[in-house]
Order: structure tokens, then C-alpha cells, then sequence
């Protein structure tokens, strides 16, 4: 029986970062536990970030590392995004790339929409995990904010083209992380990874 097929992303778009070594420990584990995967650092990715249209109806073509990703989740049945929260929601790099790759007729279908009337999902069938690093603490984020990074990851981006159940991650004081800290946030992402969760 073959093992599930997971995609990572690392969301952080510095070549060097806490999200890069997060997701590099969740991929080595998940690869010794003998899962299939995939791996791409948003670094490493080149396309034009700005969207540029008014409305769908003049798209510009996906540059090859667009169409690659947008592979690579057609691929998998669990995607894994690490990123960073800055200002309370994504880096402009990440959120680029969804503007440009999460399109209709490829993330979701607009000409035969649900009973609701909202476009249909056309990622379903993949689960999802979303690790998240910030200064804010989680229980600030929630409080005050509502915790506005992970309702628009799990539910307006991911469930919203069908990526679900969507389980979260939050890792807070990154800035300031001690080396003790960092490992102790290796140490549970390469559990999340030998799961494949």
C-alpha cells in the first residue's frame, strides 16, 4: 500500500528563515517515516506577484513555477504550509502566489456553483495542516483579534477551494525564539511529520 502523498510548502519568502527550518524538519521526518513528498520554498520560486487584472477574464499566462505548484497540490493529498504572520496576515510573496495560481478552472469553479450559489471546490479530497509563526501570542491573536491569519488560511483560502480539514499550528515569540525554543518546535513539527499529519 502506498504511503500518503504530502506537499510542503514553506510560505517564508528569505531563503534563510525559522519557517525554512520548520519545514525542512517536517520533511525529513515525514520522508524516514517513508511518506511521498514534495517540497518547495517560496525563495526559490520565480513568477510576478501582481495579479494586475480587473476580474477573471483576462488572466496572464502561469510562469512555470506557478504551473508547477498548482501540480504538485493536484498531486498530493496533504498539503502543508509553513509561513510567517506579518501584520496579521501573510507575507505579499505567499499571498501573491495565491492570487495568481488558486484561479478558476483550476482552484475552484465558478460556472457550476454549489446549492449556496458559491463557486465549487476543485481541491477537495486533500487535507491540510498549516504551521504558523508569529511575535503576537496566540491567545493575544485570538482575543483581541479574532485570530484573523487562521480564519483566512483555513477557511477563505484553503477550504474555500476545498483543502480540508485544515488543522493548525502556532508557534508565537519567533523573533525572540531561543535556540532551546527552536528545537522544541523541531521537535514537534518532526512529530507532525512522522505522522503525516
Amino acid at each position: 500500500m502506498s504511503q500518503k502523498r504530502i506537499y510542503i510548502l514553506n510560505g517564508h519568502p528569505a531563503a534563510n528563515s525559522l519557517s525554512r527550518t520548520l519545514a525542512e524538519s517536517y520533511a525529513r521526518a515525514a520522508e524516514a517515516a517513508g511518506y511521498d513528498l514534495r517540497i518547495h520554498h517560496l525563495s526559490d520560486l520565480h513568477f510576478d506577484m501582481d495579479f494586475e487584472r480587473a476580474g477573471y477574464k483576462d488572466i496572464k499566462p502561469l510562469e512555470p513555477d506557478l504551473e508547477e505548484v498548482l501540480a504538485h497540490i493536484d498531486w498530493a493529498e496533504h498539503v502543508v504550509l509553513f509561513t510567517p504572520m506579518w501584520w496579521g496576515s501573510l507575507p505579499a510573496k505567499l499571498k501573491g502566489l495565491i492570487d495568481r495560481a488558486f484561479l478558476p478552472g483550476r482552484a475552484f469553479d465558478t460556472r457550476h456553483p454549489n446549492r449556496f450559489g458559491m463557486p465549487r471546490p476543485m481541491l477537495t479530497g486533500r487535507s491540510g495542516r498549516v504551521v504558523i509563526t508569529s511575535d503576537t501570542p496566540t491567545w493575544f491573536l485570538w482575543l483581541a483579534y479574532r485570530n484573523p491569519v487562521a480564519a483566512t488560511l483555513k477557511g477563505h483560502i484553503l477550504g474555500f477551494v476545498g483543502i480540508k480539514p485544515v488543522k493548525l499550528t502556532q508557534l508565537a515569540g519567533a523573533s525572540e525564539a531561543t535556540p532551546g525554543k527552536v528545537v522544541r518546535w523541531r521537535k514537534k513539527v518532526e512529530a507532525l511529520g512522522a505522522r503525516g499529519a
